[in-house]
Formats: structure tokens, C-alpha cells, sequence
């Protein structure tokens, strides 16, 4: 696993729904609170994380998705940020682990979390992602060329697409090398020029590029 894996974050009313879908779609879960509550998933690059909207602290509301991190080692990311000048970087430490907080572009507050070998209160799973599939989210109202310096300074490979909005939001979009209908054969998508769109069961629409 890279350094630094993009994880969007989607707060939802139903995580065992949400996980069913995009094991359908072809994530893999890893690692899942034994409360409850937190699920996160892999694919062959990326993650997406689950968490129970009714359970957030931060207040996030179902079907909202935000942009965050998973990293090897904090302080290294701690220090390529400032050397680009996001100066506010800050490492500290949680119940479940070390966590990096960084105002990013657009005034958008990011957490990257370190990743663990404690896993005190979760569960962990055998994942073996699928290699076809990467998670490549779609960024509304993002200042690009700010986005793709901070993605840089982080050295993040991943994919992110950009479109206009008003806001700034994440969508949850997903490519593979799967063929598409036989991604449309498992869930009900329609097609468009973009790929597949398909309503997730917090309402929200995902895409899946091929």
C-alpha cells in the first residue's frame, strides 16, 4: 500500500447497506469497529470509509461525503505540507491513533489518519481487493489547480476529477477495468458519457468510470 491512500469519508444512514453496495460494486472491507458504526474499504488503489452519521461527533449528516487521508508515517506527510507552505499542519493523538489535521485548499479542513497495527475495538479483515477497482473521487467547487498542488505535496497518485459547483464538495466516484456491463448487470445503473450512474442507498449519486 502507497504512503499516502486517498479515503473519502461518507457518513451514512445504514453502513451495513452502504457496505453491501460497494462490495457489489467491488470494494473489499479491511478493518470494522466491533461496535459498529466504522467501516472502511479497499480497492486496488484507494479507499472509501464508512461512518455511522447518527454516531458522528463532527456532526456530519447521511449521504455526505468528505475528503480525507491514510498515511504510513504522519510526521514525513507533517513535513512535506509545510515545506509547501500548508503551515497549520498539526499531528495528534486519539483514542483510535494518530491523526494529522491540515487546512487544505479551499478552506477545507483534511485528517489524514496514521495507519495502525493497534486494533483495539476493530475488527479486521482478510480483504484482498479487487485490482480492477480504484477510487477516484470528483471534487465540486475546488480550486484545481490549488488541489493539485496540495494532492502533490502530499504524493498522492490517485485520480481525482474536477467539476463546477457552487461549493466546494466530494463526490463518490469510482473507476475500474471491469467491463461496464457486467458492473450494470450487479446494480441498477443507467449510462451515460461518463460511465455508469448509479444512486447509492444514501440517495447520492456515484459514477463509475471505465
Amino acid at each position: 500500500m502507497n504512503d499516502v491512500v486517498i479515503r473519502p469519508l461518507r457518513f451514512t444512514a445504514d453502513v451495513e447497506a452502504m457496505r453491501a453496495f460497494l462490495e457489489t460494486l467491488g470494494l473489499r472491507s479491511r478493518i470494522e469497529s466491533e461496535r459498529g458504526g466504522w467501516v472502511d474499504m479497499v480497492t486496488g488503489d484507494g479507499m472509501v470509509a464508512l461512518h455511522d452519521a447518527a454516531s458522528s461527533s463532527t456532526g456530519g449528516q447521511p449521504g455526505q461525503t468528505s475528503l480525507s487521508f491514510e498515511a504510513d508515517k504522519l510526521d514525513e506527510v507533517k513535513d512535506r505540507l509545510e515545506q509547501a507552505g500548508f503551515t497549520d499542519a498539526t499531528v495528534f493523538d486519539e483514542a483510535y491513533g494518530r491523526v494529522l489535521s491540515v487546512t487544505g485548499p479551499d478552506d477545507v479542513v483534511i485528517w489524514i489518519d496514521e495507519r495502525t497495527e493497534d486494533l483495539y475495538g476493530y475488527k479486521l479483515h482478510d480483504a484482498n481487493p479487487d485490482e480492477r477497482w480504484s477510487v477516484t473521487p470528483y471534487l465540486t467547487g475546488a480550486d484545481e489547480d490549488a488541489w493539485r498542488g496540495f494532492l502533490a505535496a502530499l504524493q498522492v497518485g490517485t485520480t481525482v476529477r474536477f467539476g463546477p459547483g457552487p461549493a466546494f464538495g466530494v463526490r463518490l466516484d469510482l473507476t475500474t477495468t471491469e467491463d461496464l456491463d457486467e458492473v450494470a448487470g450487479r446494480v441498477q445503473a443507467a449510462r451515460s458519457a461518463s460511465g455508469l450512474e448509479i444512486t447509492d442507498p444514501d440517495g447520492q449519486l456515484v459514477v463509475v468510470h471505465g
